[in-house]
């Protein structure tokens, strides 16, 4: 043991110097990769834009979409199931390109009705070009230091300049009796960038140069001031900003890591320096293996292995999205608990069952048409979602607390 551990120290003192050479050489790459994500802090994400909307609009609501348009919008309408109305102003900020033919409609829909529809994207959904007639070009930008200069109609607001920008995508085409035009975007000619279209009772803001929503032209000088600019344009009112392709790519691996160390873990010199705290760990834990006194045997108490089992079947259909089956389930298992309970047939679920429920049960009529109502109304549905079971369980819940 003595003779063995200081060639042990002498191996760990070469390793701790040879990473700490390494590290000081090595030059760490950024990723230039326009991903728009909010949850993002590298140069071409959102990250910054997102925390400061709740300063941006801070006597509004703030909603994150996770979902498509048309999915949350049928959701959150006068006869959806959702918690509210959706109202206000629904903000995308690049990749829009996801977007169905049905989202589209929904979102024209939504717009017709007296709101507001603020999209910044180098093209758009080919629906959207259709309907608005509406035409996006690109220009290269022939200046060597690819500078563009992005600024207002209104001479009043600030004009930024803008490096990294490979050219201009602009408006070719567009009504320009109806529209009116915004801001520019300028290189060696001046280009219509920002315009706004009524629609209905309401108006739709498409905007063509998205990086500057991302963290590092809002932290360059003083282009933040664009950001503000163009978003003033944006009525007050409830904001509900579009992540759902984020989301999806986040399942693909496509975002950065979740990990908190992952990051400490691509420095190198950091690097080197927790694998050799391990081995000290390793090395300790070897040449104390020997125990010092007898094994204590741990006796464990018997498990419930009923409900571990639940958990793992339920959490098997959570992960496989399978709602269908969940709601099934709970559904089958709430009205086997009723005929247990109060001997009721549940063959029927209609008014005079609710009236005999509720006066088996003790609960208020109103509360039992409620989820009465709400179960008829899932038998009719072909296709469920993480809501439809999160507020069915809410009214079971609620039905057995009261």
């Amino acid at each position: 043991m003595k003779k063995v551990l200081p060639i042990v120290l002498v191996l760990v003192a070469l390793i701790i110097f040879a990473a700490i050479a390494l590290g000081s050489k090595r030059t760490r790459t950024v990723d230039w990769e326009e991903s728009f994500n909010e949850k993002s802090n590298k140069p071409y994400g959102l990250s910054i834009l997102y925390k400061e909307l709740n300063n941006l609009f801070e006597n509004d609501t703030i909603r994150t979409i996770y979902h498509q348009p048309s999915s949350y919008l049928n959701a959150n309408s006068e006869d959806g199931y959702g918690d509210h109305i959706a109202k206000g102003i629904y903000i995308k900020v690049g990749n829009s390109d996801y977007l169905t033919s049905y989202s589209v409609n929904k979102l024209l829909d939504f717009v017709n009705e007296g709101n507001t529809l603020f999209i910044s994207d180098y093209y758009f959904a080919q629906e959207l070009h259709d309907t608005l007639n509406v035409d996006v070009d690109f220009e290269f930008n022939p200046k060597k230091d690819s500078i563009s200069q992005l600024f207002f109609r209104n001479k009043n607001l600030n004009k930024v300049t803008i490096d990294k920008n490979e050219g201009d995508y602009y408006f070719s085409g567009f009504d320009e009796d109806n529209y009116k035009i915004l801001g520019y975007a300028k290189t060696d000619k001046q280009r219509v960038n920002f315009i706004q279209i009524p629609f209905g009772d309401g108006k739709i803001l498409l905007h063509t140069e998205p990086k500057i929503f991302t963290n590092y032209n809002i932290l360059k000088e003083e282009r933040y001031t664009y950001v503000e600019n163009v978003l003033s344009y944006i009525p007050d009112g409830n904001i509900y900003f579009d992540s759902y392709y984020k989301r999806q790519t986040a399942y693909d691996g496509d975002v950065e890591k979740k990990s908190n160390l992952s990051w400490f873990l691509e420095q190198l010199a950091f690097r080197w320096a927790w694998y050799t705290a391990l081995i000290f760990a390793l090395l300790f834990m070897i040449f104390n293996a020997k125990r010092r006194q007898r094994i204590i045997k741990i006796i464990k108490p018997l498990q419930n292995t009923t409900l571990a089992f639940v958990k793992t079947i339920s959490n098997l259909y959570i992960e496989t999205k399978d709602y269908k089956n969940l709601i099934d389930k709970k559904t089958t298992y709430f009205l086997e608990k009723i005929r247990s309970d109060f001997n009721l047939d549940t063959s029927k679920l209609d008014e005079e069952f609710m009236t005999k429920l509720a006066g088996k049960s003790g609960k208020k009529k109103d509360d039992v048409k409620e989820i009465i109502k709400y179960i008829n109304w899932l038998r009719t549905k072909n296709e469920f979602f993480e809501e439809n079971l999160i507020k069915l369980n809410r009214h079971i819940e609620a039905f057995y607390s009261k």
